[in-house]
């Protein structure tokens, strides 16, 4: 894993720590974390007697787990996983910065350039750098179809990564944003599909069914997220995090666009799409599409 070094790290999240101690994890133990992951933590906010229930385990192998992952004990695990959901489930209201409306020396413009360079900086310090290079290989393979699709917020995002894929390569695809018209694009997908998905905090299940589908018929899902991770990230073969809060109600995704911005140059790089550029420019100017075409 080659990532670009970090600056003060953030405390993992609970799913990463999981993942990390796995290999150390008895049977017992990846049966509870199964339960945990399965229902994004949520479950782990009931009395360690029922979550030792709902897991089919006895309440020792919950506190073993919860010493395993570098907690004191259940109390402190169950903090985490608290904290970690408040975060992640903020509603938009709740995230009004206090003193946005107050007198303030500096301007909004001021925090908000203060806060997307932090999170473009954050970003780029957890980047894998292997990995983006593998995305950029796997979207490149002509032979690959990739369907691109974004959330209500994320939408934008999906649309800038199709416009500009379409122009440099041949069978990508924006998918429908209703879920009634996916069965039809989920027919042709096979080994040789990509599905490229955006999906920030107030995650989607109905974007997390689709993947868990393309996945299930052996198609690659890349995933676009927010810092604490869509549950889609459990069935995408690579994933993406990146950080999207700034002073105000709404999440930001320009750090997404940041990586696509640098994925798009490296993809066309890749394939060397001169000649379809060139075909896309005698089309525009032959059909007289905009101003200046040709007479």
């Amino acid at each position: 894993m080659n990532k670009i070094s970090s600056s003060a790290p953030e405390a993992p999240l609970i799913r990463d720590l999981i993942r990390e101690r796995q290999a150390d994890l008895t049977a017992s133990e990846r049966r509870l974390t199964a339960l945990l992951l399965d229902d994004s933590l949520v479950v782990g906010l009931q009395s360690i007697t029922r979550l030792a229930e709902n897991a089919d385990v006895s309440t020792p192998t919950v506190v073993r787990l919860a010493r395993k992952l570098g907690f004191g004990g259940f109390p402190d695990f169950q903090d985490a996983i608290r904290e970690e959901i408040a975060a992640r489930m903020k509603e938009p209201l709740a995230k009004l910065d206090p003193e946005l409306g107050s007198e303030r020396k500096d301007h909004i413009v001021s925090r908000f350039a203060r806060a997307m360079s932090k999170n473009i900086n954050a970003t780029i310090d957890r980047l894998d750098t292997e990995e983006f290079d593998q995305v950029v290989r796997l979207l490149s393979d002509v032979n690959r179809r990739v369907s691109v699709l974004g959330g209500r917020i994320s939408r934008s995002n999906a649309h800038y990564f199709f416009n500009h894929l379409q122009i440099i390569r041949p069978g990508v695809t924006l998918m429908d944003s209703s879920p009634s018209v996916w069965p039809q694009a989920l027919l042709d997908m096979d080994a040789q599909s990509v599905l490229v998905v955006f999906d920030i905090r107030r995650y989607e299940k109905e974007l997390d069914r689709l993947a868990a589908q393309v996945a299930a018929q052996g198609g690659t899902v890349v995933l676009f997220t927010d810092q604490w991770g869509s549950p889609i990230e459990r069935n995408a073969a690579h994933c993406f995090r990146t950080m999207v809060e700034v002073p105000s109600s709404w999440d930001s995704t320009l750090a997404i666009n940041f990586l696509l911005e640098a994925m798009v140059a490296a993809i066309q790089a890749a394939c060397g799409s001169t000649d379809r550029l060139r075909a896309l420019e005698d089309i525009i100017g032959d059909s007289r599409i905009f101003r200046g075409g040709r007479d």
